[in-house]
């Protein structure tokens, strides 16, 4: 019997022609709840960016309702726990896989920070253009253009989601918080009016698998740990909890606002998953 092999770092699932099936009928109608959704997202941008200009007064709302349905069709249970803030500022998360884009996105109109590199990449690009993203450069000498994109974004009431780890993960762990993208916030007056909000994302394997089954990370393929994900018959459960926004005025330097942070999206990990590394 013919069999598809998904693998990871210390893990390895066959995927064998029932799982196939599934991640064909499951992709088949994410793309085209995802695609359709683009359709429709561009089509109000085409009313709202002439009257409206930089805000987004309805696109947002387009994006969330297809990320819970991304999730649905998945079949991945989610639950929020704490409230989403409301007020200018960003938002900042631990980063374990792709599904954080769906699972964030569906708990609030957000707008991700990214590296520019994705902007080029074939398909997942034009999404995270058409829906908003702000690009980042890995270059210290634009470090002042991207202060004053993340400042122009915020006063236009974004609300920005970046990933201070720098990378993703398998799940278990928090990395330590770069404090780099913080400084935005302590420059322009920002610090003033702005205000922080740690995210903890926790994903639990479906039942029999690897605990680090929804992780993404290293070297690991794109389409491998899609179609190992999509091909799970039953799947496991996300839970991402919003703890209480900080002031940005509130901490000395960038470096205690990450560090505060930090210590918050890994207490609630190592509580929640019983892990105890990454720092």
């Amino acid at each position: 019997m013919t069999t598809w092999r998904a693998e990871a770092p210390g893990d390895r699932m066959r995927v064998g022609p029932v799982g196939i099936a599934i991640a064909t009928l499951r992709g088949g109608v994410l793309g085209a709840v995802t695609y359709g959704g683009l359709a429709l997202l561009l089509a109000i941008r085409l009313v709202e960016r002439p009257f409206a200009g930089q805000d987004r007064p309805v696109s947002p709302h387009v994006t969330r309702i297809v990320c819970r349905a991304a999730l649905g069709i998945i079949g991945l249970r989610f639950r929020v726990e704490g409230t989403p803030m409301q007020d200018h500022g960003a938002i900042v998360a631990n980063h374990a896989s792709w599904l954080d884009i769906f699972t964030l996105n569906a708990c609030q109109c957000v707008y991700f920070v990214s590296k520019s590199e994705v902007a080029g990449w074939p398909g997942i690009g034009w999404l995270a253009r058409a829906t908003g993203t702000a690009f980042i450069a890995r270059d210290p000498r634009a470090a002042k253009v991207q202060q004053e994109l993340f400042a122009d974004r915020i006063r236009a009431g974004h609300r920005l989601l970046f990933f201070p780890e720098g990378t993703s993960t398998d799940g278990r762990r928090v990395l330590p918080f770069k404090s780099t993208l913080f400084a935005a916030f302590h420059d322009h007056g920002l610090e003033h009016e702005m205000r922080i909000q740690p995210v903890s994302v926790l994903y639990r394997a479906p039942e029999g698998q690897s605990p680090r089954f929804y992780g993404w990370w290293g070297d690991m393929a794109f389409a491998p740990h899609l179609l190992k994900t999509l091909a799970q018959p039953r799947q496991g459960s996300v839970e991402v909890v919003f703890h209480p926004p900080v002031r940005v005025d509130a901490f000395a330097s960038r470096k205690d606002l990450a560090r505060h942070c930090e210590e918050e999206v890994r207490a609630r990990i190592k509580s929640a998953l019983g892990t105890d590394y990454g720092t």
